[in-house]
């Protein structure tokens, strides 16, 4: 049974006016910042800027934090929102659950910029991070939604690149399949998405590619030589039958997956702030995860 804490956050959402027309881009993204700027950082928490190769970034490191381990962090909002500010609240609580420094990347965004310029952007700050000294077997990949579905692409990418994959990597309701092919996408009662609205950024995002290509849609990966993997996803969710299939399909390839459901849980719940007790218990998840997998 959901905590009344997130059942309010589902009330909230699901009371909200729809607009007599639809919003620009530019006003959904100043949105979805407004929505997180309340969310507040605890003053122990140290936010720096950070150019990574030509990429806007920051580090989030929380007391304690070790300087040799690293979460590479890309953040939600369906490839055209969400940016360091809507993520930094989460990134400082994944920091000091996980002992590790958080690098949140302010990837290059649909429609101006689509497939595969993320994918180019999260495969060059991990590389980066190697540059910078960091050894992969004290980094890990993570993200949620959109970003979440990126991080499965990302080593997609590097393995197909011929790159060592990080020590492990962490999905919260990734968007694996922009086809939206799963039953979830017809019979999911979650308030923050839609079928219209994710295919409409699936194609913001491809604009005509092909949505089949493991990079875009990692469902079609060839999962052999992932790292171990942690997804979380809500039983609510629209995205529910996208982590079951990945989680099926990488286990089929012999990967170590932990695939944790949230009964009755909408939308990258976690994101919601420390107020809801389901958000800390995964939280605390994830940061279990990543310090057993960096030593």
């Amino acid at each position: 049974m959901p905590s009344p804490e997130h059942e309010a956050i589902v009330a909230a959402v699901s009371n909200q006016p729809t607009p007599e027309t639809p919003p620009t881009i530019e006003q959904s993204r100043a949105g979805f910042e407004a929505m997180t700027a309340s969310f507040v950082i605890p003053d122990d928490v140290r936010v720096e800027s950070v150019d990574v190769a030509g990429i806007p970034a920051a580090w989030v490191t929380a007391s304690g934090a070790r300087d040799d381990a690293a979460m590479l962090y890309l953040h939600g909002g369906g490839y055209m929102m969400g940016s360091v500010k809507t993520h930094t609240e989460l990134a400082s609580r994944l920091s000091a659950a996980s002992a590790a420094r958080v690098l949140v990347l302010d990837y290059r965004l649909a429609p101006e910029n689509p497939f595969p310029a993320p994918v180019e952007d999260a495969v060059a700050a991990y590389r980066w991070l190697v540059e910078q000294g960091f050894a992969r077997e004290r980094i890990v990949i993570a993200g949620d939604s959109a970003g979440g579905g990126l991080t499965l692409a990302t080593l997609a990418a590097l393995s197909e690149a011929g790159d060592a994959q990080p020590a492990a990597a962490v999905c919260l309701s990734p968007f694996a399949d922009l086809e939206g092919t799963g039953d979830s996408y017809q019979t999911a009662d979650d308030p923050l998405l839609t079928k219209e609205a994710v295919d409409g950024m699936a194609m913001a995002y491809l604009q005509g590619q092909d949505a089949k290509q493991p990079t875009a849609s990692p469902i079609y990966a060839d999962y052999s030589g992932f790292p171990p993997l942690l997804i979380q996803v809500g039983t609510r969710e629209l995205l529910l039958d996208d982590a079951t299939r990945v989680t099926e399909r990488a286990r089929a390839a012999g990967v170590d997956v932990t695939l944790e459901k949230g009964e009755g849980l909408i939308h990258v719940w976690p994101l919601f702030g420390p107020g809801v007790p389901e958000g800390v218990e995964a939280v605390d998840s994830i940061g279990a995860f990543v310090r057993k997998h960096t030593g």
